[in-house]
């Protein structure tokens, strides 16, 4: 049988590539094993390819031993300063505080990028930058190549070691956790901002990070985040098995990751470390510099991780999601299950908050125009169950009578185009059905839907139907009277019997059973409510 010059070619390629995985493979099992050995053993030094040459040292280099090494073993630390401004730092004081002192300390700057001004560090210290180069391989720029040691000891910058022997005194103090839920002990820095002990709680299916104060200031705090200048110390398995282990700012994505894990953080009170440059910045401006780096880098954090709301202890909240003038969250809806819901998340919270917003707004625009209206759908089930919105829900369902629809300027000429109001609101016949839309904005398309029933032989029904399950005809007697409820922070109003109503809709037990908008796609797992 003949094989031709393409069937050669896959040929081939496919058994380069089993090469290439067979040898990466490899390689990734030796480089386990020799930093289990490391572990074990003797340090080698770990120099990857770099444009600064041996004058920032070598990381883990061989030293003379003191009693934070072990019996025959390299030092058990390195040392991370991970979180320094290019524009006024003291990266190279730190080094310099920590080397001279305890020189065989592998001591380790690591920057996103090539800091300018170039940093001046001692002998014994190294750069190590996180993006990648062309030009260099994959361990290059991956800090589990550079650590070789037991423990990481993070340190911020303007920090300065005064007591030698404090390596010791933590390492025993995570030591005597064993494999407890403390994998993390932390010491505060002195004549700086307060170290604060906080509870933090990840919620990813909400998209939510809540920071609530915790009981601190005696030695021995367990929470589960801090909140100020303070040196931590894990172990570098823990610290590498995070899925970001060096991420900035640093705090935040430290304690986002290893709140997910279950682990916590030992706030000592002593020992300590000081800080010789108080304040970290000589000028105004530079602080303002630096503080708004630290907010675009901490939206930039949380939207990576999928945070867009965090809740701070003084009450405060922060939002990293949509707005009016940004698209929503969330694209088109395919099949009645937004993309979300297949990676076992519900609505984000900032579209959840415009939702409610557009309600609001749509409901005093219907009120003051003399339409009468009613919650309908899943909006309606929201409110019986939750008084707002299904914590899932994509869109808000309000029944109008159609007889009403020329009392509101901005529904009666709506057949000639959209309307953008004053507010920013665009209000539009639909184009799926005969019915009404009142988007967010023009930018962000999230949604209120207003169907429009006439009443026949007191049967509210239409013309035109949809596949919506609400989208079908029912008795208006449930409309006779309407009744106020809450929903969504405001009261709107709904039919007199919602669980028969909702009933007829969508079928017995819709209240006490409730269910993704198409199980067939995405099915809700009930024993995780």
């Amino acid at each position: 049988m003949r094989i031709s010059l393409c069937q050669g070619l896959l040929t081939g390629a496919i058994i380069l590539n089993l090469l290439i995985l067979y040898f990466v493979s490899r390689a990734q099992q030796q480089m386990m094993e020799k930093r289990k050995e490391l572990g074990r053993g003797s340090r080698r030094a770990v120099r990857p390819a770099s444009p600064f040459g041996g004058a920032l040292g070598v990381i883990g280099g061989e030293h003379g031993g003191m009693a934070v090494e072990g019996h025959g073993r390299g030092p058990r630390v390195t040392v991370i300063l991970r979180e320094f401004e290019n524009f006024e730092n003291y990266v190279g004081d730190v080094a310099n505080s920590f080397l001279r002192q305890r020189p065989e300390l592998p001591f380790l700057a690591v920057t996103n990028t090539f800091p300018y001004p170039p940093l001046v560090l001692p002998e014994g210290a190294r750069l190590l930058m996180l993006s990648p180069s062309p030009d260099q391989p994959p361990q290059a720029h991956r800090p589990e190549f550079h650590v070789q040691t037991e423990f990481v000891l993070l340190v911020p910058d303007g920090v300065e070691l005064e007591q030698p022997r404090v390596f010791e005194r933590l390492i025993k103090e995570l030591e005597g956790e064993g494999g407890g839920p403390v994998r993390l002990v932390a010491v505060p820095v002195l004549a700086r901002s307060a170290v604060q002990c906080l509870h933090l709680r990840v919620n990813l299916k909400e998209w939510t990070a809540t920071y609530s104060s915790a009981i601190s200031g005696s030695s021995g705090s367990v929470c589960t985040a801090l909140q100020g200048d303070a040196v931590v110390l894990i172990r570098t398995e823990d610290l590498f098995n995070l899925s970001v282990p060096l991420g900035h700012p640093l705090f935040p994505a430290l304690f986002v990751q290893t709140t997910l894990r279950g682990w916590k953080v030992k706030l000592l009170e002593s020992p300590y470390f000081s800080a010789n440059h108080r304040p970290l910045f000589s000028s105004a401006h530079n602080q303002w510099k630096a503080d708004t780096r630290l907010k675009e880098a901490t939206g930039k954090l949380m939207r990576s991780f999928g945070l867009k709301r965090l809740l701070l202890p003084e009450g405060k909240e922060q939002w990293f999601g949509c707005t009016k003038e940004t698209p929503r969250c969330f694209g088109t809806v395919q099949d009645d299950t937004p993309d979300y819901l297949y990676l076992d998340r519900w609505t984000p919270p900032c579209c959840l908050r415009a939702l409610r917003e557009t309600t609001k707004y749509v409901i005093n625009v219907l009120e003051s125009s003399g339409v009468r209206y009613w919650l309908e759908g899943g909006s309606l089930l929201g409110a019986v169950r939750h008084q707002d919105i299904i914590p899932w829900d994509y869109d808000v369902d309000l029944g109008i009578y159609l007889e009403d629809v020329p009392n509101c300027d901005h529904l009666k000429n709506l057949d000639s185009g959209s309307l953008v109001d004053a507010n920013g609101y665009v209000w539009e016949r639909a184009v799926e059905g005969d019915f009404y839309r009142v988007q967010y904005s023009e930018a962000n398309h999230l949604h209120v839907d207003l169907w429009p029933f006439y009443s026949r032989n007191s049967v509210m029904t239409k013309d035109t139907w949809t596949q919506h399950k609400q989208d079908v005809e029912f008795p208006e007697h449930f409309l006779q009277p309407l009744v106020p409820m809450p929903f969504a922070g405001i009261t709107a109003y709904g039919p007199n019997n919602q669980r028969a109503f909702l009933e007829l809709k969508f079928g017995e037990g819709v209240i006490e059973n409730p269910q993704y908008p198409n199980p067939v796609k995405k099915r809700l797992d009930r024993s995780k409510l």
